[in-house]
């Protein structure tokens, strides 16, 4: 974006986020100043660029959140969608890098460019940049990736890092031995907070939705949406609160014997649990 008069002597433009000024005379002429001049800052010019700032901060966060449901839902996306986005900068902050599945299930890429046609370059598992043009492609969510501590092991090797957390995303297998008529996972319950306002806060600043009294994470998995939940004390309650249980229903509402979640909604079910437990009061003299 290009530097914009703003009053006698000054311009602005937005540099890495905010909003910065010039001198247009003078000794610093053509020089980015260090702070923005006290005349400048109720500037109309000046105004307009913060809420333009502000906005594109909420596109990239949106554009964030949108790749992040489409990788816990494995959904396929157009190859056609991911092209015309991809020239959007906030858009291609998100997408780059991200972990690919196109045509064939076993073969893993690392995104790195889409063309206006829908072809899409990828780095694959050997280090080869491959073009690629399947209708749809996946976002798997890592628990279904084969070999996933091999994938680490090679995107530490190239320096990959996600914007949207996929690969390093924290992970739980569904244990074989589980009692055919459990419902719930007790693994996280006990976690002291001074108040239910504290940790529904800590909830929602998660990502999580609060709902009653509950923390909600709704994922899609296996072609279903369960809804994992765990208990975090009844609406006002202005006590001490521990953290309950974790629970899974499906869209009747009928609670899940623990055998029929899903992996990908039994992983994110844990993840909750274990991000909110993980924000517990620690008495002091013992170990977190």
């Amino acid at each position: 974006m290009g530097w914009l008069s703003a009053g006698d002597g000054y311009e602005v433009a937005l540099v890495d986020g905010r909003v910065a000024a010039r001198a247009t005379s003078g000794r610093a002429a053509g020089r980015q100043l260090k702070s923005l001049p006290r005349a400048l800052r109720d500037h109309p010019e000046v105004d307009r660029l913060r809420r333009f700032a502000e906005w594109l901060d909420r596109h990239a966060a949106s554009c964030v959140a949108q790749v992040d449901s489409w990788m816990v839902s494995s959904l396929p996306v157009p190859t056609g969608l991911l092209a015309r986005v991809w020239p959007d900068e906030a858009w291609q902050s998100a997408l780059r890098d991200i972990a690919v599945v196109g045509d064939d299930p076993d073969e893993v890429g690392f995104l790195r460019g889409a063309t206006e046609d829908g072809e899409l370059r990828v780095v694959n598992l050997d280090g080869e940049t491959v073009r690629l043009s399947p209708r749809t492609v996946t976002l798997p969510h890592p628990v279904l990736l084969p070999d996933l501590e091999d994938i680490r092991e090679f995107a530490a090797e190239l320096g990959i890092v996600q914007r949207v957390e996929q690969i390093h995303r924290a992970t739980w297998q569904r244990p074989d031995d589980l009692d055919p008529k459990a419902t719930e996972i007790r693994e996280f319950t006990g976690g002291s907070f001074r108040s239910r306002f504290a940790l529904a806060a800590r909830a929602s600043s998660l990502g999580y939705r609060v709902s009653g009294g509950y923390s909600t994470a709704r994922v899609r998995d296996g072609g279903r949406t369960v809804e994992a939940a765990v208990w975090i004390g009844e609406p006002y309650w202005e006590d001490t609160v521990e953290t309950g249980a974790l629970t899974w229903q499906d869209q009747g509402g009928r609670a899940l014997p623990l055998r029929e979640v899903g992996p990908v909604a039994w992983s994110e079910g844990m993840r909750m649990a274990a991000a909110l437990y993980a924000g517990r009061v620690i008495e002091e003299g013992k170990s977190a």
